[in-house]
């Protein structure tokens, strides 16, 4: 065991504040299970902060929520005049300690005489990121692990306009953190007035659904003969959603084993929408009913899935690049043939997105703009256009099953996602075209894209270092050749440039250390660590006027990337 390792665990057995409960999982633990514990602290990433629950400094507990905590409130004081005044609200999901941490953050921003606003219950997160417009607060906080499995939690901050702190503003925030002492021994001084926490009340929810409801477009439409499965993942969006489905008027059928807030997601075999376990209930269930259409969230209730039954009678699933490619075409058909588009309307996406978002807005003379991965980085741009003239926000999406469609919500919003796919899903549907009819009519006017993710996982200290390893490998012989398939452009975030064999230029964006490669053919391959997970995320991208030649041009790549880099 390193020496930091030990020190750090020991520090956490002897402290007389730590649990005896906690001192007994301590002492049960294995030499790797203590490495994984106490080698470093744990991070903010991409999406705040995330971990598995348990005593340790890399670990979700009391005493790193409440140091995380601390910094946010001297932030929000520094940062703020009135920070104690304008309020800070949190929500939080269905996991195990949630509330607890909830309410332990509201108690640390009170004795900072900063107010905190709670919910009564659990929320989604782009509730959150709405009620803090709405309240005019300095900050919020989200406790979440999002589509994480259940040993997980986290904790994500926002800023004044209901969007994730960017680096920019996130940074003073970690300085203020790493000066702070231990997380064991984090001491302050409490405020002569305490600040008050105040329960927000149901006009919160109310007004975020109904801004909701009011995004659909065909609002009228006939619903009859259309059955709906929907599943929160055990999670925050049961009750909102329930409400807007009915008030919209949809045939709409909950999964039930899934319904209810269990922190230990008992009735899915994962939580995640991207995972097809996921799938597996609601598909069931689906089959029972004869339904035309499933949808879900994650167990926060920004990300949607989908799943529709096709022209074969088959139920079958789509990506978050599909999804949103699909929505997109509806969604700026129907705008531009009302003169709904803005003339100066731009599309959000990001760097690991598939290029066919670009080619749809483009194609309805939008103007599109590309982000690092976190959401974020989309967030902020639209605060800094609306303050700036424009252009107009007219949609913005990540290839991880989030989009947002109106920015009342400064954060995907899985709410929305799921009202816009149930409307489009049935638009199509009484013209007689099942989803995967429509994605074909996608390919056909855009052409055919397949994009696809790998995970590479990797854990404890040994494992951190292999993902920095397999990215500076990377990065000393990017021009590589990869079955034949050469590149031909890179573009390294971490240094800021983007180069081809003749030229070099600057990318405007934050450092991230990220790698894309751009080949010959078009295909292109993006390396990034993942910003809450121990993984390398692989994203590759391919297209062709062929849809058949696809899978064979991904498996070339996937296994020459493999192969180049040794792993």
């Amino acid at each position: 065991m390193s020496e930091l390792i030990n020190k750090n665990y020991q520090r956490w057995l002897n402290s007389k504040d730590v649990p005896e409960e906690d001192k007994a999982l301590l002492l049960k633990m294995n030499e790797n299970e203590k490495a994984d514990a106490f080698y470093k602290d744990v991070e903010f990433g991409t999406a705040g902060m995330r971990g598995i629950i348990g005593p340790g400094t890399n670990r979700m507990n009391y005493f790193t929520i409440r140091k995380a905590t601390v910094a946010f409130a001297i932030y929000l004081l520094e940062v703020f005049n009135n920070a104690q005044e304008m309020g800070v609200v949190i929500a939080h999901d269905n996991r195990h300690f949630s509330r607890e941490f909830t309410l332990v953050s509201a108690e640390i921003l009170n004795d900072f005489g900063i107010k905190a606003y709670i919910f009564d219950a659990l929320r989604p997160t782009p509730e959150l990121s709405f009620a803090v417009r709405k309240m005019g607060a300095c900050g919020g906080i989200m406790i979440t692990a999002s589509h994480n499995p259940k040993e997980y939690n986290g904790y994500k901050v926002y800023d004044e306009t209901g969007c994730q702190l960017v680096p920019s503003k996130i940074q003073r925030l970690l300085d203020i953190l790493g000066d702070l002492p231990c997380e064991t021994d984090v001491t302050y001084q409490k405020c002569e007035t305490l600040g008050e926490t105040i329960t927000l009340s149901k006009d919160i929810d109310d007004e975020y659904v109904k801004l909701v409801e009011d995004i659909s477009l065909n609002r009228d439409l006939d619903k009859s003969n259309f059955k709906i499965v929907f599943t929160p993942n055990h999670g925050t969006s049961f009750v909102p959603a329930m409400r807007i489905f009915k008030d919209l008027g949809y045939d709409i059928y909950p999964l039930e084993s899934q319904s209810t807030p269990d922190p230990d997601f008992s009735g899915t075999l994962s939580p995640n929408p991207e995972d097809e376990r996921s799938f597996i209930e609601p598909i069931k269930y689906a089959k029972e009913i004869g339904a035309k259409l499933i949808v879900m969230t994650d167990p926060d209730g920004d990300r949607c899935g989908l799943a529709c039954l096709n022209q074969k009678g088959e139920y079958e699933m789509f990506t978050g690049n599909q999804s949103a490619a699909m929505l997109m075409d509806y969604l700026f058909t129907i705008r531009q043939e009302r003169g709904l588009l803005a003339p100066d309307g731009v599309m959000y996406y990001t760097i690991v997105t598939s290029p066919l978002g670009e080619k749809i807005a483009s194609s309805f003379g939008l103007k599109v703009e590309a982000f690092l991965t976190g959401f974020k980085f989309i967030g902020n741009r639209i605060d800094y256009y609306e303050k700036h003239g424009g252009p107009t926000f007219e949609f913005g999406y990540e290839e991880s099953y989030g989009c947002l469609i109106a920015p009342f919500a400064r954060d995907k919003d899985g709410l929305q996602a799921i009202t816009l796919y149930s409307e489009m899903a049935n638009y199509y549907d009484k013209k007689g075209m099942s989803l995967d009819m429509v994605w074909d009519m996608i390919g056909k006017k855009y052409g055919y894209y397949l994009d696809v993710c790998y995970n590479l996982p990797f854990f404890g200290p040994e494992g951190a270092q292999k993902m920095k390893d397999i990215l500076n490998n990377l990065r000393n012989d990017v021009f590589i050749e990869i079955n034949g398939n050469k590149v031909i452009k890179v573009e390294d975030y971490l240094l800021s440039v983007s180069k081809t064999l003749k030229q070099e230029q600057p990318i405007d964006l934050p450092k991230s250390d990220v790698i894309k490669l751009f080949f010959k053919d078009g295909s292109t391959i993006c390396v990034r660590p993942s910003g809450t997970e121990p993984k390398v995320k692989l994203y590759f991208s391919v297209n062709d006027k062929r849809k058949d030649v696809l899978d064979e041009k991904l498996q070339n790549l996937y296994l020459g990337l493999k192969k180049a880099l040794n792993l």
